[in-house]
């Protein structure tokens, strides 16, 4: 075969893969690779205005295609860093993102030479694996490797330096070369003991509850945890940012569990008396590390992909480490022909009554029309108008934190939030990655003001690529959780949470894309319809009222009102 630039060598890798989509952002480090992607008939360049919204691209378009998601970063030094915030998101939830970064000169490293910064060391925390190819023969072998490792469980971002000298060399690729595709993944089952004591402790459950968490989302395995819960009689609450794991329209549907849950998940939690954890950690968003939204007297059964998250929160009375959906296969199996307790056909039967309760206040609470208009007025107008196939994504902050369980997620997956990373700035640029993995769905973001300020210049990269997602600004002038902990726990003395902003339906038609701007009520079941058949990247200004704030971390002012107090 014919010699080819490291460049192309890296691109026929991508080619074998089978990526349809690099986000990245030109740099002169990463030329070679650029100019071979000007040729590529299979994979499409998507370029940003921002290396770090371009991961949180990646890290939407990983989660929602269950592929992994690539980004190339054009430039060392500057470029590389800028990295480091939409890596950090996806390692916290476990995405498995390929962050391809120009690198130095294999001969100037070490000379304090222009741009230079360690990137191994500068990504080694934030990423499943980082490393620098060394030969450029070897450039294929790398990408390969890159794929497997991101793709194994637990999933995760690695990222692969690669030094701009390696990519101008000629290579000769070898048998195969860059026509190996990387591994697939295992998915393992439990231990066969194990199955049969947690099945023997499910069967005498009264009070069954299954918590859902990414295990089942990113797993797909909906259909098996669902069908457990049935032969169990058992309500699935879903761990916080995994509110899709299952759909909402299932009638053992509970929605999102602990401290960012709702109340009826919440009491679920704390009167079971077997839980069990399907694929969750049990972790920081779903527990607080506290038996405040658990029953201490219950008898966990934890399953997870990472033997090293089984019971590390809470002790357990049986631990599994295998895949979600197997392992739940391998309990239905192991419980036969079990029928639900008398016992678990109440408690569900009192669990979809105090459901039904639940939302009928929600639509009666959001169905008021008056000014200025609330949250729930928002989340209400939202569910109405939202076809069935829409997926979410959503930022941290109050406002989105308010709205994680307020919508109606239907289809596997439909939800993209921070996660345990807790970040601002991600969900217009995750929406936009979301929307390019499944182009025939409905995608809405879900914004603070202050997040989308953030990452507004992406507006420009949906109107050049006709990425046509629904941008809902949920415009409250301030940061929203920060002002809250000020007027709650600080008296009220303000001080760099208040963010003027411009009128952001103003800023979306100069771009291209479609604006709206609602300052009444009575306009957003309108707007927010429109916006969604208008065929264009669109961006909703709404105006919020400003005082509808909430402390969700109160646990982190307690000396705070016990000074009060004093």
């Amino acid at each position: 075969m014919a010699s080819i630039t490291g460049g192309k060598a890296i691109i026929s890798a991508l080619e074998t893969e089978g990526v349809s989509e690099v986000f990245g952002l030109i740099g002169s480090a990463g030329m070679e690779i650029f100019d071979a992607l000007h040729d590529s008939k299979s994979v499409r360049l998507i370029g940003v205005r921002d290396e770090r919204t371009g991961v949180h691209m990646a890290d939407g378009y990983a989660r929602a295609s269950g592929r992994a998601g690539v980004f190339l970063a054009g430039q060392n030094g500057p470029g590389a860093t800028n990295l480091v915030t939409g890596l950090a998101q996806a390692y916290a939830a476990y995405s498995p993102v390929v962050a391809l970064a120009g690198s130095l000169s294999s001969a100037h490293v070490h000379r304090d030479a222009f741009q230079e910064v360690d990137q191994t060391a500068l990504f080694r925390p934030i990423t499943k694996k980082t490393w620098t190819v060394t030969q450029p023969k070897r450039l294929p072998e790398m990408v390969r490797e890159a794929f497997t490792v991101a793709l194994t469980p637990r999933r995760g971002p690695v990222a692969l330096n690669l030094p701009r000298d390696l990519l101008a060399e000629m290579v000769e690729p070898e048998d195969g070369g860059a026509l190996i595709a990387s591994r697939a993944a295992v998915r393992n089952a439990g231990d066969p003991d194990a199955i049969r004591a947690a099945a023997k402790l499910l069967a005498t459950a009264e009070r069954p509850l299954i918590i859902a968490g990414g295990g089942v989302k990113n797993g797909r395995t909906h259909a098996e945890a669902l069908a457990l819960a049935e032969r169990l009689g058992a309500p699935v609450a879903l761990s916080p940012g995994h509110g899709d794991a299952i759909s909402a329209d299932h009638f053992l549907y509970a929605g999102q569990v602990g401290p960012r849950g709702n109340a009826v998940a919440s009491q679920l939690a704390k009167e079971a008396d077997i839980i069990l954890a399907l694929g969750t950690r049990l972790g920081f968003n779903t527990t607080f590390y506290t038996y405040d939204n658990l029953n201490r007297e219950a008898k966990i059964i934890h399953v997870d992909q990472e033997p090293t998250a089984v019971g590390r929160f809470f002790p357990v009375a049986v631990g599994i480490a295998g895949d979600a959906g197997r392992v739940a296969t391998q309990l239905c199996e192991a419980l036969g022909a079990h029928q639900p307790t008398a016992g678990a056909k109440a408690n569900v039967a009192s669990f979809r009554e105090a459901r039904a309760k639940l939302l009928a206040e929600r639509d009666a609470a959001g169905a008021v029309r008056g000014d200025p208009i609330q949250p729930a007025m928002l989340y209400h107008a939202l569910r109405s108008a939202a076809p069935p196939d829409t997926m979410f994504t959503m930022d941290a902050g109050t406002l989105c934190l308010q709205g994680t369980d307020q919508m109606p997620y239907r289809q596997v997956p439909s939800l993209f939030t921070p996660l345990d990373f807790g970040l601002v700035g991600f969900s217009y640029a995750a929406g936009l990655g979301v929307k390019l993995a499944c182009p025939n769905r409905t995608v809405v973001s879900l914004m603070g003001d202050g997040g989308f300020g953030m990452t507004s210049s992406e507006i420009g990269t949906a109107v050049q690529y006709g990425i046509h997602t629904v941008c809902v600004v949920m415009n409250n002038g301030c940061w929203g959780a920060e002002k809250a902990y000020q007027r709650d726990f600080f008296g009220g003395r303000y001080i760099g949470a208040d963010v003027p902003n411009p009128p952001y339906d103003q800023l979306a038609r100069l771009w291209g894309a479609q604006g709206f701007r609602v300052d009444r009520a009575v306009d957003l079941d309108k707007a927010l319809r429109e916006a969604i058949a208008c065929g264009k990247p669109a961006i909703v200004d709404v105006m919020v009222d400003p005082a509808a704030l909430y402390s969700f971390r109160r646990d982190s002012f307690k000396h705070r009102d016990l000074g009060a107090k004093a």
